[in-house]
């Protein structure tokens, strides 16, 4: 089996889509550039704080001699003092043989690891920063430096602190963020939502009123539009017109055509009256043959010029209110009972001439063979896979019906099943022509009356 073809999207979808993809992608790009800058910021801000630290320790190393300060390290910030506590100080002299190491009380027995031993590349001054695992396991954040103070001997002052604080301004900054962010995409989409139905309320305009055409509520489109939708308005509008010209033309031609060839094969038949003998039957036999099919060629061409026409629509109610009192009084000497059940909101979309001849031929056939009653009905379809409205007229008869196997030769231009009914045999196959030239099609099936049902499917509105 072929696989459908998938529906393309909506204007307005792709025009959602692609603005709250555009949106979404360029929040995230801000986000994270955004959580770039401030994780920066936040980092230098506190190494400048470790950094103060730093260099009182500096200070304190670099002036052993000054009786004045105080043992170095002692910065008077009580988290160096607490054991584990996450902010430590080390001062280790690198110019002996075993390094003398000073350190803080947090650090108790352990030591800082040396940025230069990871890697950490010394900046301005020869200092370094960067993260490092601590003595309990959890990153800190170290920043070092190294000083000669000459006979005293070189030292790497060390200051490191856990990266807790910046970790939960980090984080805090982040839920902040995507909050703002969430309800400023919120308001993008609503904005977008906005922007687009306002910026397609012309075309739905537009729609609207090709439909109303399509409905025959209208005959032309009406309304104003901008510059840029003005010329496709006027182009509808012109074919609307054309179409209807090239209609006109068609049934003036067509009857001319009607005309043309009637007047002759009524005279030849006439005179082949006149005259017996088997030739005057076989003129006579061959005008009638000629009749019916100029007629049938005429009605299938003019109902073709019909069909493709714009706008045309036909309450069947009242179409079939007509019909049903025309055969009540044709068929009132068999008392033939014709009941319409009809909503009244039915509509074909098509000409009414179109639908009057297809149903008066389905329900001529049924007085033909009923009993004593003719019903017709309206169902509605479900909708075609291709979306289209469709109704189902019903004609029942409760005569003798027709079986299976003869139904597909009942509906076959020029075959009569039964000679003793008047008729060309035409009836059925018009339908068939008709309805197939509007889109739908007739089907014969068991009448619940206990005859035919004839399923006439055609375009609704």
């Amino acid at each position: 089996m072929e696989a459908s073809t998938p529906r393309p999207w909506s204007i307005a979808a792709r025009l959602l889509l692609s603005a709250i993809a555009c949106s979404v992608a360029l929040l995230l790009i801000a986000g994270v550039v955004l959580t770039s800058l401030y994780r920066r910021t936040t980092e230098l801000a506190f190494d400048q704080r470790l950094g103060v630290y730093l260099r009182a320790i500096v200070a304190d190393v670099a002036t052993p001699g000054d009786d004045t300060r105080s043992e170095p390290g002692q910065l008077g910030e009580p988290q160096f003092e607490l054991t584990l506590s996450g902010w430590y100080w080390q001062i280790t002299r690198l110019d002996t043989d075993k390094p003398d190491i000073k350190a803080s009380r947090s650090l108790f027995a352990a030591q800082l690891p040396r940025l230069a031993d990871l890697g950490v590349p010394a900046g301005i001054g020869g200092s370094r920063r960067g993260y490092a695992a601590g003595p309990d396991g959890k990153p800190i954040r170290v920043v070092e430096r190294e000083i000669d103070v000459g006979d005293a001997g070189v030292y790497l002052v060390q200051v490191a602190a856990t990266t807790e604080e910046v970790d939960d301004q980090i984080w805090r900054f982040e839920l902040s963020l995507s909050v703002a962010f969430a309800i400023l995409a919120l308001a993008l989409a609503a904005a977008t939502v906005a922007q687009v139905r306002y910026g397609l309320a012309p075309l739905r305009q537009l729609g609207d009123e090709v439909g109303a055409i399509r409905r025959g509520e209208a005959e032309r489109i009406a309304g104003a539009y901008s510059d840029d939708l003005a010329p496709l308005a006027g182009e509808l509008n012109l074919m609307i017109s054309a179409n209807r010209d090239i209609l006109e033309r068609s049934r003036t031609q067509v009857g001319n055509l009607a005309h043309a060839l009637k007047t002759p094969l009524s005279v030849i038949a006439n005179e082949a009256r006149t005259w017996s003998g088997p030739l005057a039957d076989k003129v006579a036999e061959q005008a009638a043959l000629m009749r019916d099919q100029v007629t049938w060629y005429l009605d299938r061409a003019r109902v073709a010029a019909r069909s493709r026409v714009i706008g045309a629509t036909t309450e069947i109610a009242q179409a079939v209110a007509g019909l049903a009192r025309t055969f009540s009084k044709i068929y009132a000497d068999r008392a033939i009972e014709f009941d319409a059940d009809i909503s009244s909101t039915a509509r074909f979309r098509g000409e009414k001439q179109d639908f009057e001849e297809m149903l008066g031929n389905l329900v001529d056939n049924a007085g033909k063979w009923a009993s004593g009653r003719v019903m017709i009905r309206v169902d509605v379809p479900p909708v075609s896979a291709d979306g289209r409205a469709m109704i189902d007229v019903l004609v029942d008869d409760d005569g003798p019906g027709l079986p299976e196997a003869s139904r597909a030769l009942a509906v076959t231009r020029g075959k009569r099943l039964d000679e003793s009914k008047p008729g060309s045999g035409l009836g059925l196959s018009i339908v068939t022509d008709l309805a197939a030239l509007h889109g739908g099609f007739l089907r014969l099936e068991d009448s619940p009356l206990g005859g035919l049902r004839a399923r006439l499917r055609l375009p609704s509105v």
